[in-house]
């Protein structure tokens, strides 16, 4: 046990000090003591005093709205794709949605880290912005109402975007929409139409006031296609269907967007097709000749937070196979490369996926530019170097070691290091061929199957793949449609859950039938975070029904 001596002649300083103290508060009264005022500080009162305040609030919303894809390793993956029909866990270790009932409770980590980044990094910085640009006090800060409400438009556009993110996954929620200046433990859950109705709102708020396009040094600012493209999703939510197919038709019909039919960009010298330059390193922005770009998450190497809290994107690690685990008939393994990097194999497309949904040999997105099925020994020391390697024999191998997957995932590698399982491809959010489908969704559910064929068709011409007929469109597929167009790209499992679709899908195409199996009808919905429900004891966070 540690002891420490104090000198008497210390005690004697501390007492001194102590009775100066007390000396100093008795004899002045509550009208002569200091009041500190910290105009220095970065407080949100010294920040928020000019535009320049207002545009860093913006930025920091930016960034935090991409820490949904890097605030970890593998929260982004784990959330969208595995325990869906279009991926599932890999390797013996990964455990998610192996066992349903056992893993998907109110303290799995997701459930709580993406309900956190939710609640404290986008709708109270969101609410901050939007309090403070509307503070009449504040008033002389802007040289227009049009000014001050393109602000608010941007910070009104996260806000909605993260109550749809949480209407999605955990049904209703509560909604906060001022800045708490006390603690509240006494938060009650909105029904989910609500929820959705907030977000309509503050979306039909963004489109009016948000400007059509940005300049390239702003490339990953909001723009009004952004708000009516994510307005077109919550509409359908709503049962709107012909305010979602006028908000899509908003952004399809203008001047500013349209499918990217030839090659571009920097890659258009290169062998490939129009569909693999939508995912060359470069060519996810306007600048790029990209007209099908809405909304981007930007990924920089070599500054300072270009790559978020984690570094670069973690697609390829997360999506990709463990290839450096398989080896030559000699033992040589194989090498990581710039365009394999160093997958681990945490999420494998089902079979459904890489395979069964792939029924036109014409259609470009299954091609060798897209979708990577061959792999050769790529070792130089091997004196099988450049054969292909042999079909695997054991099932950890196939499951996770070796498995086709579509190219998209691939890029240049994080600051050069080929074997650090990132890159530095930007991430789509939003692009015109969702728009889209999102429109032949609601067409289809207007009673309109002509016209959801038509966009449909759309996208299958741009990929060489025949067209379909009126009596062929089904919310199947379209499901369909939306995976070959947007497989890990699309937020999966938000899509099932909103269609009500999770618990179907899964159980007809989930990877293994002992998996698939363990799903119960309750889990079309995320449990609230036991987290939340315990520290919120002043009224009842009730918990969805099931867990």
């Amino acid at each position: 046990m540690l002891t420490f001596k104090i000198s008497s002649d210390y005690r004697k300083l501390m007492l001194l000090a102590s009775m100066a103290m007390i000396f100093c508060f008795s004899s002045c009264n509550e009208d002569e003591l200091l009041e500190e005022r910290p105009l220095s500080s970065l407080n949100d009162d010294a920040v928020l005093s000019n535009k320049n305040g207002f545009e860093a609030y913006l930025i920091g919303l930016v960034r935090n709205a991409r820490e949904e894809c890097v605030q970890d390793d593998n929260t982004y993956y784990i959330t969208n794709f595995p325990g869906t029909d279009v991926a599932e866990d890999a390797g013996a270790e990964y455990f998610t949605y192996r066992n349903w009932v056992s893993y998907l409770t109110p303290v799995t980590p997701e459930v709580a880290t993406n309900w956190n980044w939710a609640y404290t990094k986008m709708i109270a910085q969101a609410n901050i912005i939007i309090s403070y640009a509307n503070d009449p006090e504040r008033a002389d800060i802007w040289d227009s109402e049009a000014e001050r409400n393109a602000v608010v438009a941007e910070a009104r556009f996260f806000r909605a975007y993260t109550y749809n993110f949480l209407a999605n996954l955990y049904g209703g929620v509560p909604i906060v929409e001022t800045v708490e200046t006390a603690p509240k433990f006494d938060y009650v859950r909105a029904s989910r139409q609500e929820v959705y109705e907030f977000a309509k709102e503050d979306l039909e708020f963004a489109s009016q006031w948000l400007p059509p396009t940005v300049p390239s040094t702003k490339e990953g600012r909001i723009v009004k296609a952004a708000a009516d493209h994510l307005l077109t999703e919550v509409y359908i939510s709503l049962g709107e269907y012909q305010n979602a197919i006028t908000s899509a038709s908003n952004v399809i019909d203008s001047d500013l967007y349209h499918l990217m039919e030839n090659r571009f960009g920097v890659s258009a010298d290169q062998p490939g097709d129009v569909y693999s330059d939508l995912f060359a390193t470069g060519n996810f922005n306007r600048s790029s000749g990209n007209m099908e770009s809405i909304y981007v998450w930007q990924f920089e190497p070599f500054v300072e937070g270009g790559g978020g809290s984690q570094g670069g994107n973690r697609a390829i690690r997360n999506m990709a196979p463990f290839l450096v685990r398989i080896s030559d008939p000699n033992g040589l393994a194989n090498v990581p490369t710039d365009s394999l990097n160093r997958g681990v194999g945490r999420v494998r497309g089902t079979n459904y996926a890489i395979y069964d949904i792939w029924d036109d040999a014409n259609d470009i997105r299954n091609s060798k530019f897209n979708f990577r099925r061959d792999f050769v020994y790529n070792n130089p020391n091997s004196a099988f170097f450049g054969q292909p390697t042999q079909p695997p024999t054991v099932a950890e191998d196939s499951l996770r070691s070796m498995y086709p997957y579509p190219m998209k995932i691939e890029g240049l590698p994080w600051q050069g290091i080929n074997n650090s399982g990132r890159t530095q491809e930007d991430v789509y959010v939003y692009r015109l061929a969702e728009t889209y489908l999102l429109r032949a969704e609601a067409y289809f559910r207007n009673e309109q199957p002509d016209l959801a064929a038509e966009d449909i068709n759309a996208i299958r011409e741009r990929s060489n793949a025949t067209p379909i007929a009126a009596g062929d469109v089904s919310i199947d597929y379209i499901l369909d449609e939306r995976a070959r167009e947007l497989m890990y790209e699309g937020r999966r499992r938000k899509t099932l859950i909103r269609m009500g679709l999770l618990v179907e899908r899964v159980r007809q195409y989930g990877l293994k039938e002992e998996w698939r199996s363990t799903i119960q009808d309750y889990h079309n919905l995320w449990p609230i975070p036991q987290s939340a429900i315990d520290a919120n004891f002043g009224a009842e966070l009730s918990q969805n029904p099931g867990y």
